[in-house]
């Protein structure tokens, strides 16, 4: 039996809804995420996160690519000619999706460890890790599309985090070299079950359905314009690891893959957003109703700039003492600049994310344009920056922060260019800044002053909830 798609009393009311769980997850996806940098850091090194983080940049693109954009625009499919099985007909198109990257990673593993030897295990990864995420995703917008965002927060910021954290410190006794490799499959599919079980009770299995390549093909084509910018959002936070590694050692890669990991969990509060908000947008699109949607992702975007100021300077402010605690005598305090900047980014992100929540259903095609342009634009930036530092003889660590300060400049161009075009699109005011933000930013740095100066684990412990809580 399917369970009937709940309805909200307003629809802020389920973004609100939706909002606060994600905030709740944010909590939990930062304890259960640090035990894993710890370990990583202080038991594996620099180098073998590097290592890992390499993989995980390949992987995860494959299967970013391998969704169709069927995260945003599954919520099209199930409000139209997909009502009844539509969720089952993402997944079989998800699933011959995967099967061209798969295949081409197991032949070119190369591909995931370009510096270091490959292991008999590494040619299993593909076919475990890229159609597990891909799946996973699909199922969790699917459900978000029924206003069930815990799902979402059960399998990322519970499961998925904490499985690899204890994966690896397990697998650490048993086999060292491959360990992280392993713990890493086993909180994707962990994350998989967890996606599965919610997924199956709301849905049920198909009844009286079979797939239709025709209707499966149009829906991918459809989603062309969605999957290419979700490639690119999702390629703007990990180009930046291929670029530096061309530039630095394995290690320094590592370093900036730890801080790009503390810095991207702000980076969950807004991407969690789509799939409730798509709902709602689609629906009074197809009211008529564009004054509306200009004010729902202007509050959406209110909530997640202030939310992410908030994450920015509670986690911005430590960062030394954060990165103190991942690596044996303060080995990845080096990333701090990179850190910050990348925190930063985030914060400069949000209007260009509620921007393209609506861009995407009324000019999908030119806001794939211009994300093509903010990567392509981020790209040159990152190899002129890093090019131009290292010319002047900085070390390794501001090459990398180097490389973050590019994704800030492109980030905060794509946001002016995406909320002009939008606010012209809806015939509306697009804003996300209150005033108010101001003033508590300004009142949190007081706070983080004063924590900075004491021992760090009360600056971490006491001092990353007082700063956010103010």
């Amino acid at each position: 039996m399917i369970d009937p798609a709940p309805r909200p009393a307003t629809d802020i009311e389920a973004l609100a809804k939706g909002g606060r769980t994600n905030v709740a997850g944010f909590f939990i996806r930062l304890i259960a995420r640090i035990p894993f940098l710890i370990v990583g850091g202080q038991w594996y090194g620099a180098e073998a996160l590097g290592r890992l983080a390499y993989a995980i940049v390949i992987l995860e693109f494959s299967a970013q690519i391998a969704t169709l954009g069927l995260k945003r625009g599954l919520a099209l499919h199930l409000g139209g000619d997909g009502k009844d099985n539509g969720a089952w007909d993402g997944l079989v198109v998800i699933a011959a999706a995967t099967l061209i990257p798969v295949t081409v990673i197991m032949i070119f593993p190369q591909i995931m460890f370009p510096n270091t030897a490959i292991r008999p295990l590494d040619y299993l990864l593909p076919v475990l890790i890229v159609p597990s995420i891909a799946a996973t995703d699909v199922m969790l917008a699917a459900l978000a599309y029924r206003f069930n965002v815990g799902a979402t927060v059960t399998a990322r910021a519970i499961v998925e985090p904490w499985t690899i954290s204890i994966a690896g410190v397990a697998l650490w006794w048993i086999i060292p070299d491959d360990a992280l490799i392993i713990a890493y499959a086993l909180s994707i599919g962990g994350a998989l079950i967890a996606a599965s079980i919610p997924f199956l009770r709301t849905y049920g299995l198909p009844r009286n359905w079979k797939p239709r390549p025709a209707a499966l093909f149009a829906l991918a084509r459809r989603n062309v314009p969605l999957a290419a910018a979700d490639a690119i959002e999702w390629g703007s936070r990990r180009i930046d690891i291929l670029i530096l590694g061309l530039f630095v050692s394995p290690a320094t890669v590592g370093i900036y893959w730890v801080a790009q990991q503390i810095a991207s969990l702000p980076q969950k509060l807004k991407t969690s957003f789509d799939p409730v908000l798509g709902p709602v947008i689609t629906r009074k699109l197809a009211e008529g109703d564009k004054p509306a949607v200009a004010r729902q992702i202007s509050q959406v975007g209110f909530w997640i700039l202030a939310a992410q100021a908030g994450v920015a300077l509670s986690l911005g402010i430590p960062a030394q003492a954060l990165l103190g605690l991942v690596g044996p005598g303060g080995s990845f305090v080096g990333g701090t600049a990179a850190l910050a900047l990348l925190l930063c980014a985030e914060v400069v992100a949000s209007l260009a994310v509620v921007s393209e929540a609506a861009m995407v259903y009324i000019a999908r095609h030119r806001n794939m344009l211009i994300s093509l342009c903010m990567i392509a634009g981020q790209a040159v930036l990152s190899v002129g920056f890093v090019t131009v530092v290292r010319a002047q003889g900085y070390g390794e660590a501001w090459q990398a922060a180097s490389v973050a300060a590019a994704l800030v400049v492109a980030l905060a161009i794509a946001s002016a260019v995406k909320s002009r075009v939008v606010a012209r699109l809806l015939d509306a005011p697009v804003s996300v800044w209150r005033w108010s933000i101001l003033g508590a930013a300004a009142a949190a740095i007081m706070v983080g002053q004063i924590f900075i100066r004491l021992p760090e684990w009360i600056e971490i412990a006491f001092g990353i909830p007082a700063i956010l809580g103010i």
